[in-house]
């Protein structure tokens, strides 16, 4: 072979190389097709909430009644998931709807008190039956309530802590 025709060859060789490598495959097909990509977001809800704590040091004989209290609650529901918050009377009422004897217990000792729904503590927070329940649209991210609290009286109150504990229910 002369060195023309081994130029040429090369040259064709190339060519031919360049080709095959631009052009798909004559023998290769091709088929689509398609898949959903789906999730379910339920409604959902959670609760937390922060001692309401009417103080820690009250003197009985100089205290100004009634003693008022407040804390935050915070509630995250997700977006556009209507609800309603209630609270029950507390542990030491004697049933969970009797909301005029809340009370707080040091032993055996109690003092009465009230949660409200507004800061003029003229709507009491219960659970809808013979008090008001509270109803929110949720937004998706945590929404902060208020709960107001009052203490009317310290007749008869005694030393020590007293406590009660209040039970949050979400409707939703």
């Amino acid at each position: 072979m002369n060195l023309f025709n081994r130029r040429t060859t090369t040259a064709s060789l190339l060519a031919l190389a360049l080709t095959a490598t631009l052009l798909p495959n004559a023998g290769a097909a091709t088929a689509t097709g398609n898949f959903q990509v789906a999730a379910t977001v339920v409604s959902a809800c959670a609760v937390s909430a922060a001692t309401l704590n009417f103080g820690a040091a009250i003197d009985p004989t100089a205290a100004a009644l009634p003693l008022d209290a407040s804390t935050t609650m915070t509630v995250m529901c997700t977006a556009t998931t209507p609800y309603s918050v209630a609270l029950n009377a507390g542990a030491n009422a004697g049933g969970a709807s009797n909301f005029g004897a809340r009370s707080i217990k040091n032993g055996s000792h109690t003092l009465g008190y009230q949660l409200y729904l507004d800061g003029t503590r003229s709507t009491v927070w219960g659970d809808g039956t013979a008090s008001s329940l509270l109803p929110g649209v949720g937004i998706g991210s945590n929404q902060t309530l208020t709960i107001y609290g009052r203490l009317p009286s310290l007749v008869g109150a005694v030393p020590g802590t007293y406590t009660d504990t209040v039970t949050v229910t979400i409707t939703y």
